[in-house]
């Protein structure tokens, strides 16, 4: 005669603790999804990024904002209407990159005439280190502008007395798009920005990201006639 062994049956507290076990496993999968990177390509998806030329090989640029910068962090949003940066496209044949993007360092862009949208508040902006942009030929061409860590500071006092660094931990990459043109633009549109906020009441201390909105023109500062272009 054959004895079967049935499994013994779980307590009602067993049976919650183990589904609130499996939600918890459920949950920690979804925080992995979305905070590691895609081991897999979309159907479609080119093996290798397209080839880049920024061009003129070795000459200097100067990047001038047009119209205003704004930066949001919670309900504050700081807007400045001035700010400036410059760089040198690569020599040749540095210029190039036959699968992938076209890397150059910049100085801190910098940032004044600063207000904010509280009343009685005002803001100044201070940013330090080597910062860079890596262009990636496409459709739409896009930039990347890399702040280095704690490269952007942004100080209020007033009514709030607040301190906002973006890229608190390490260095970080933001967003954006770029338009050859006469001058050629480079913009950026509700770019993700991670900061850290301390302070005390009014300062959003529990945001961890700003977004960055600004256009700034491209100009060649080593031949005034010619154009910063992005081509395959």
């Amino acid at each position: 005669m054959t004895t079967t062994t049935r499994p013994a049956r779980r307590t009602p507290r067993q049976r919650v603790l183990r589904t609130a076990g499996t939600g918890a496993v459920a949950a920690l999968g979804l925080a992995l999804a979305m905070t590691s990177p895609a081991t897999a390509q979309p159907a479609g998806t080119p093996s290798a990024a397209a080839s880049t030329t920024v061009s003129p090989a070795g000459h200097h640029f100067t990047a001038t904002l047009s119209g205003k910068a704004t930066f949001k962090a919670g309900v504050v949003t700081v807007t400045c209407t001035t700010s400036v940066s410059s760089g040198q496209v690569p020599a040749a044949p540095g210029n190039h990159n036959p699968a992938g993007p076209v890397s150059s360092s910049t100085t801190p862009a910098t940032y004044s005439s600063c207000t904010t949208s509280m009343p009685g508040v005002s803001a100044t902006v201070t940013t330090t280190g080597t910062w860079g942009v890596a262009m990636q030929n496409g459709a739409p061409v896009t930039a990347g502008l890399t702040i280095p860590t704690g490269g952007f500071v942004l100080k209020t006092s007033g009514l709030a007395s607040c301190t906002v660094t973006a890229a608190p931990t390490s260095a970080a990459t933001v967003n954006g798009s770029w338009t050859n043109g006469a001058p050629s633009t480079l913009a950026f549109t509700n770019a993700s920005v991670p900061v850290k906020v301390v302070g005390g009441f009014g300062c959003p201390t529990s945001a961890t990201t700003s977004t960055f909105n600004a256009t700034y023109t491209v100009r060649d500062t080593t031949d005034p006639t010619s154009q910063i272009t992005v081509t395959g």
